[in-house]
């Protein structure tokens, strides 16, 4: 089996920080998104990877993520020039699937239990596709699945009235009939070929399609907001560990992750929080939930359930920084008595007076 992941997305709903830095980079407790995927495929035994990405982003993607040595896996990059939907990605990548059966993960999603078994389960069922399905609230607003004997009878895209509250994530199995049936659809009202058009003609085509639950949470990251849900979701599963200089003017609360090379001086991190290598913490407070990136300077500040990410410095900012994500190379200094919730995009600077 080979894996399939999608990148290619121009991430507008993050603007500013996507105008620079790709969505799947934007890191969560301190590692980019696409990382997760990453490790999600190596863990269920999937070797090669392709990545479909846009003529823009290749460039920012393929040097930070290489040839897969680094994870022992193999990478490819496959161009999709126009974004006309994941049905239109999945074909952009018929070549290198071939006949394979493949793993197809949207770049900037996260799931808590990994997909071992979701793929363990397809080797197992041998179904056509298989799709990962979760319980929502609110069902209206996502693709639903309708289930019944374990097999998926009908999928349909934000429905009016849902028949269950089993909504669509953006992870699936296929083998190499999606390819024919993305092929026999039309691009849907928004010009684009929707992958539940090419699933609900698998399943009229006669061909099976498997419903895996999932056991655990589901994140989607596609705004500041779902971001942020994602980095406390995956700071709450970390562990104590203090590799940094810590002084004895110091407290730390809870469950944080101090690298080493990291220097908190007369601060206080409250967990769960991580801070990056190189990242010095001074007369400040830190967290709960807060990821502080490597060679961040925080001093004299406060920051409270956001994401800091990488060489950015935060200095006598009286303000309270909270539900913010910050881009790298970022400059906030100043004063000030209110709290400030904000989406930063790298090199940006803030000086209050």
């Amino acid at each position: 089996m080979k894996g399939l992941i999608l990148c290619a997305g121009k991430g507008t709903r993050m603007r500013p920080i996507t105008y620079s830095t790709p969505k799947m980079l934007i890191p969560v407790a301190n590692k980019p998104v696409i990382h997760y995927a990453i490790e999600a495929m190596r863990t269920a035994g999937i070797k090669q990877l392709g990545f479909v990405v846009s003529p823009d982003n290749r460039k920012d993607l393929e040097p930070v993520l290489g040839d897969g040595s680094y994870w022992k896996m193999k990478f490819e990059y496959v161009i999709q020039s126009e974004q006309k939907g994941i049905a239109h990605a999945v074909l952009c990548a018929e070549d290198f699937v071939g006949e394979d059966d493949f793993a197809l993960y949207l770049g900037d999603n996260l799931i808590e239990e990994g997909i071992k078994k979701f793929v363990d389960d397809f080797k197992k069922n041998r179904p056509n596709a298989a799709i990962t399905l979760t319980p929502v609230d609110k069902p209206w607003h996502f693709g639903v699945a309708e289930v019944s004997k374990g097999r998926v009878i009908s999928l349909v895209e934000k429905p009016k009235k849902p028949k269950s509250n089993l909504a669509v994530c953006g992870i699936y199995i296929f083998d190499k009939n999606v390819f024919r049936a993305a092929k026999s659809i039309k691009p849907s009202a928004r010009g684009e070929l929707e992958i539940t058009d090419t699933i609900s003609h698998m399943l009229k085509s006669g061909l099976s399609v498997m419903p895996h639950i999932l056991n655990g949470w589901w994140r989607d990251t596609g705004q500041k907001s779902d971001m942020l849900e994602a980095n406390r979701s995956v700071l709450n599963s970390i562990k104590r560990s203090v590799k940094g200089d810590v002084d004895d003017k110091s407290a730390i609360k809870g469950n944080v992750r101090i690298e080493k090379g990291a220097v908190i001086k007369r601060s206080v991190i409250e967990g769960p929080s991580v801070v990056g290598r190189g990242a010095r913490i001074i007369d400040s407070q830190i967290g709960p939930f807060s990821s502080i990136d490597d060679n961040v300077l925080i001093e004299r500040s406060c920051v409270a359930d956001s994401i800091i990410m990488e060489d950015t410095q935060i200095v006598g900012f009286g303000h309270r920084i909270e539900d913010s994500l910050i881009g790298n190379k970022v400059s906030i200094l100043g004063n000030g008595t209110n709290a400030i919730s904000v989406a930063l995009g790298n090199m940006s600077q803030i000086e209050a007076r």
